[in-house]
């Protein structure tokens, strides 16, 4: 692949690019530096490809030195990709004497006045705060010749599709730059109405394997999720990890049961205010809080280096979210492992799931418990001789010194290991799992008397309906079934979603358990209501 000096851009870009330690281009950022920059442009790659570089680039390379009125517009989906777009681009933009101006929703609008006013030839932003400023007069239009709209997919799922056109329609003629991870039906309408015969890559196509992230799936007994997560946490020990679940309400029990077992967790989920997100977002970036657990809709936009490690918890809900959820990690060229763990009735629908792709998935069994302990042994062993020796160091000298004059120093050590170990112990899974797997793959008799006659009707189930406040899909509400009523996927049904309610059929064993599951259930956003009706066959 060629280096930047091979692309004819300015010694101003070229410095910036030197001081930031970049040599040589990621593909997406060869692949549009190698095109013509003049026209409309589509580029489905993934977050964390490097197309802010991909973009930035060639739109710096005309910038005017010193440039004071706005020409550029950059639209992100949430605060935080915006302001790391408007970073980047304030770096690159000192080397030509320009400035970024960051308009982001939840934050203060009179620094964003001020930025503004000063001067700034970038804007970087979200699409309801851009267009509060456009309303307002405040942020002048007229010479605006580019638009960039980064992870235009999750823009439009998120629900900024009016905020989007209405930003579009202010807009005088110039080029519209499109980057995003999917291109569903809406992106697509979109990109026809406002985009003028548009020139289109493809990077990191989302059948193909990605060479820097390792996938495993780990096998665990079913309704052992949190068991098995804890268990696969002591056994890979990873740096920095990224826990995904489906509900706000899981995020906050997973990681209050993480923190319960002794591991650093924290919770990221909608109903935060900004400044606890964050909070929170800053203690997993410095290594503090090393293990955040997170919905897709809270962690969108997250665009963190060093994430070692993404966890999956339970069956995605389809295969655009497993895509999107691994390329958490494996970013900026950096190595990474991205984890599913699935229970033996998952595991069947999973395989559907990746059917047709080049990813290749390493598959294991839950480790034994003397694996994961041994594991455990290894890490901590590591971090004890690893101790800094700091101004405390002394002091625990001295009291070492004390302890050995009352006991026996392997017995002070075997107690002081013992408490260290007391909440990091694991779960033995692997027999579990075992006699789960053999109740699986048990072959039905073959006797005549035990295969049903032709024509015989299959169970019927009972339709259910449920009434739900929040967004729903099959995935979602198959997932919600299964763990809260402890059921198999055979006992759930056909499931039509609507407009605020679910239709669920539901087996004989998932009905007897429908009363107990109802607090389960309201995790997951659904609530029963009455029974619609008895299935007819």
């Amino acid at each position: 692949m060629n280096d930047f000096n091979s692309y004819g851009l300015r010694k101003e870009l070229l410095s910036a690019l030197n001081e930031h330690g970049f040599d040589s281009p990621m593909e997406v950022q060869d692949r549009v530096l190698s095109e013509d920059w003049n026209g409309d442009l589509i580029v489905r790659a993934k977050t964390g490809s490097g197309k802010t570089l991909a973009f930035l680039l060639p739109l710096l390379q005309e910038m005017k030195i010193g440039e004071r009125v706005p020409q550029i517009l950059i639209l992100a989906p949430t605060r935080e990709l915006a302001q790391q777009t408007a970073d980047e681009a304030e770096f690159l933009g000192k080397f030509l004497k320009v400035s970024c101006a960051s308009l982001v929703g939840g934050m203060d609008i009179v620094p964003q006045l001020k930025a503004l006013r000063h001067g700034a030839a970038i804007i970087a932003g979200t699409p309801g705060r851009v267009r509060d400023h456009i309303q307002r007069g405040t942020l002048k239009t007229n010479e605006i010749h580019s638009v960039v709209l980064d992870e235009g997919d999750l823009m439009l799922d998120m629900g900024f599709r009016e905020e989007l056109e209405a930003i579009l329609d202010a807009m005088p003629e110039g080029r519209r730059w499109l980057f995003s991870a999917t291109m569903p039906p809406e992106v697509r309408e979109l990109a026809g109405k406002y985009l003028d015969d548009p020139l289109m890559l493809a990077v990191d196509d989302e059948g193909e394997q990605h060479v820097d992230i390792t996938h495993r799936v780990y096998r665990i007994p079913s309704q052992k999720r949190l068991e098995g997560l804890v268990d696969v946490l002591l056994w890979e020990h990873p740096s920095r990890t990224l826990v995904f679940c489906h509900t706000k309400m899981e995020s906050i029990e997973i990681a209050q049961r993480l923190q319960d077992h002794g591991f650093s967790a924290a919770a990221l989920q909608g109903d935060m205010t900004q400044s606890e997100r964050n909070a929170v977002l800053a203690s997993f970036k410095s290594g503090s809080v090393p293990c955040l657990v997170a919905t897709n809709v809270a962690a969108r936009g997250l665009d963190i280096e060093g994430v070692s490690h993404v966890i999956q918890l339970g069956l995605p809900d389809d295969r655009e979210t497993f895509i999107h959820r691994s390329g958490r990690t494996g970013r900026a060229g950096h190595e990474g492992v991205n984890i599913v763990l699935l229970a033996p009735p998952e595991i069947g629908r999973f395989r559907e799931m990746l059917r047709g792709t080049n990813i290749k998935t390493d598959w294991q069994d839950i480790p034994g418990i003397d694996k994961i302990r041994s594991a455990w042994r290894d890490s901590a062993e590591q971090d004890i001789f690893a101790a800094p020796v700091d101004e405390f160091f002394g002091e625990c000298v001295e009291w070492a010194g004390d302890l050995m004059k009352r006991a026996e120093p392997k017995i002070i050590i075997a107690k002081l290991l013992a408490v260290l170990s007391t909440r990091n112990k694991g779960y033995a899974l692997d027999r579990e799992l075992q006699r789960e797997q053999e109740r699986r793959n048990k072959k039905p008799s073959r006797s005549p008397k035990s295969q049903p006659k032709a024509g015989t009707p299959k169970p019927k189930g009972a339709f259910k309906r449920f009434r739900s406040n929040q967004l729903q899909d099959v995935g979602h509400v198959l997932n919600a079934m299964c763990r809260a009523l402890k059921v198999e996927r055979s006992e759930v049904g056909a499931i039509r979603l609507k407009d605020n309610h679910v239709i669920v059929e539901l087996m004989p064993l998932a009905v007897s358990r429908l009363e107990q599951g109802i607090a389960g259930l309201s995790k997951f956003g659904l609530f029963p209501d009455e029974e619609v009706r008895r299935r007819r066959r």
